[in-house]
Formats: C-alpha cells, sequence, structure tokens
C-alpha cells in the first residue's frame, strides 16, 4: 500500500495549470432498492475514467420517515469501493462477517478484491425517523494483479479525516485520500490517488500539485466556480475532466459569487489495461466475467447470515 504524498516542484519552469477537457453533466439514475443517484459515470456521455469505473452522488434528499432506501446484498469483484457519507446513517454487513456503521464525514474504503457479498442499508434508527441523506460513492479499479486480493476495509469516522484551511481561510480541505496544504490522509491506497473534499468562499482560489500522468476530474457538489487554466465554469451535478498538459490544477470562485464553491477534486494513476465489465463485476476479460458470475451464483462469494 502506498500512502499517497507529492514532492514539491523545484523548477518554476515546469509548472503548468492544466486545462479543461470537457464538463459533463451527471444523469438521474435509480439504484439499490430504488433511490435517487445523480451519476457522473458511466453514462452515455462518459464510460469511466481510468481508474475510476463509477461516481454516484446519493441525495442531498429530505426523508420522510420509513422513506429511506439502501442496497440490499449484492456482490462486487475486482474493484474498490469508496463511499463517503455527508448526512444521514447508514450499515453495513459483508459476507466475510464484517459490518460496520457510517455516521456523517465518515468514509469507508472497501477493497473487494476476489469477491464479496455486500449490504449497504439505513441505519434502523435512521430508516425509523427519516432525515436528511447526502453522500458520495466512488469505484476504484484494481491492477490486475490485485483482481483477486484479500478483500479489506478502511472505516475511517470523521475526526480522524484532516481537515486543514488555506493562509488566507477562504480555502478549507477535507483530506480524504492524498495531501493539502501539508496534511497527508490517513488512508492508504494500493496506487497514488488524490480524493480532496474543497469548500471555497466566494473570492477563495486553490492550486494543487497533481502529477503529469494521473487522470484528474472534479466534482460540483454545491455553488459554481471556474476550473483549470481556461477558467471553464461548472455548477452543481456536473463533473469536470482535466487534460493531462500540466502538472497543477486550479478551482477558483469569483469575489462576487453569491455562495461557496463546494467540490471533489479527485485523481489517480490510470491502470491502462483492458477492462470488463458486467454490474458489480470489474475484471481485465470477459472470461472472467463469466467465472465471477458462476461464483456468485454457486455462493463461492459466501453469503451474510448475521
Amino acid at each position: 500500500m502506498v500512502k499517497t504524498k507529492y514532492s514539491s516542484v523545484n523548477n518554476i519552469d515546469s509548472i503548468k495549470s492544466r486545462s479543461v477537457l470537457r464538463v459533463v453533466n451527471s444523469a438521474k439514475t435509480i439504484e439499490g432498492e430504488g433511490f435517487v443517484v445523480h451519476r457522473s459515470f458511466p453514462t452515455h456521455f462518459l464510460s469511466d475514467f481510468d481508474p475510476f469505473m463509477l461516481l454516484d452522488e446519493m441525495g442531498p434528499m429530505d426523508l420522510a420517515p420509513g422513506e429511506a432506501k439502501g442496497a440490499p446484498d449484492h456482490p462486487h469483484r475486482g474493484f474498490e469501493t469508496v463511499t463517503y457519507l455527508l448526512d444521514g446513517r447508514f450499515e453495513h454487513k459483508d459476507s466475510h462477517g464484517h459490518s460496520g456503521k457510517l455516521e456523517p464525514g465518515d468514509v469507508q474504503w472497501m477493497t473487494a478484491g476476489a469477491g464479496v457479498i455486500h449490504s449497504e442499508m439505513p441505519e434502523k434508527e435512521f430508516a425509523k425517523t427519516g432525515g436528511r441523506l447526502h453522500g458520495f460513492q466512488l469505484w476504484v479499479n484494481l491492477p490486475k494483479k490485485d483482481k483477486m486480493a484479500k478483500p479489506r476495509y478502511q472505516d475511517i469516522k470523521s475526526d480522524r479525516i484532516p481537515v486543514v484551511k488555506s493562509d488566507d481561510g477562504r480555502v478549507q480541505a477535507k483530506v480524504i485520500a492524498g495531501e493539502a496544504f501539508g496534511k497527508h490522509a490517513v488512508m492508504d491506497t494500493r496506487t497514488p490517488i488524490t480524493y480532496l473534499h474543497f469548500t471555497l468562499q466566494p473570492g477563495g482560489k486553490v492550486v494543487r500539485p497533481v502529477p503529469q500522468n494521473h487522470n484528474a476530474f472534479a466534482y460540483v457538489v454545491g455553488g459554481k466556480g471556474l476550473f483549470g487554466a481556461d477558467e471553464k465554469p461548472a455548477q452543481r451535478e456536473q463533473v469536470v475532466l482535466f487534460a493531462n498538459d500540466g502538472n497543477e490544477i486550479s478551482i477558483k470562485v469569483p469575489d462576487d459569487a453569491a455562495s461557496p464553491l463546494d467540490v471533489l477534486l479527485i485523481a489517480g494513476v490510470p491502470l491502462n489495461e483492458p477492462v470488463a465489465r458486467y454490474g458489480p463485476f470489474v475484471m481485465n476479460t470477459k472470461e472472467e466475467i463469466y467465472q465471477a458470475i458462476g461464483d456468485y451464483r454457486s455462493g463461492r462469494m459466501g453469503q451474510i447470515d448475521f
């Protein structure tokens, strides 16, 4: 595992801000028992962004008592799921005997590897009383050598995730993976990955070093901002894809903005490997997909019995 760290760039002539490749609208779709998500990818407009295979935003929505829905027992193989909860409470179980709860601000980084049956459901009291639900799930592909690794969890409570502000106080960063303003994440990852949650006040600007060989994108959670060297505008429910033409990423909010900008910045090293995917399985070949389906149907991935 590697804890993602970036060294400073000493040669100022080598620093170049990335431009924006394109801005894509997320698509509304239904998942699990019937809850609505805003999906950045895969959609008809964007299939994936190597090594990232999916990004869903759950909510934000205000749920009445008994209205909360989840994702009952379902399989995963060949990738990792990263669940980041802003509001609400969820509980999870799997076929290897793991269980836990996610509360506001918590992150779960699950390496499905060789395969698990997983359940993600509203916490019982939250389901009973209702309330605000808001969160994200990111799928990170695993390299061929790790696709059949032993399943693993990193459950990180909110108070363990570094939160840091810029010197001028206009930018706050929550460091889920990677580094920001000298603070490093407690999460470790199989490949170098950046996952930062920025809140920029009007007049705020952030410039982050991101190696040129990393694919990088931003998802606008709330507000409006200007992205990249070309200052392309983007707003809520849009994903901004950055070109690989520089080694830093800039995000800013005009001084006269009506509200702060809330945005996720995510980057990682592309695997550049063949991808075969079917529902909850992400492998390298069709034959491996058939094997995953067979293993699931025959019960070789186990079952949740507690």
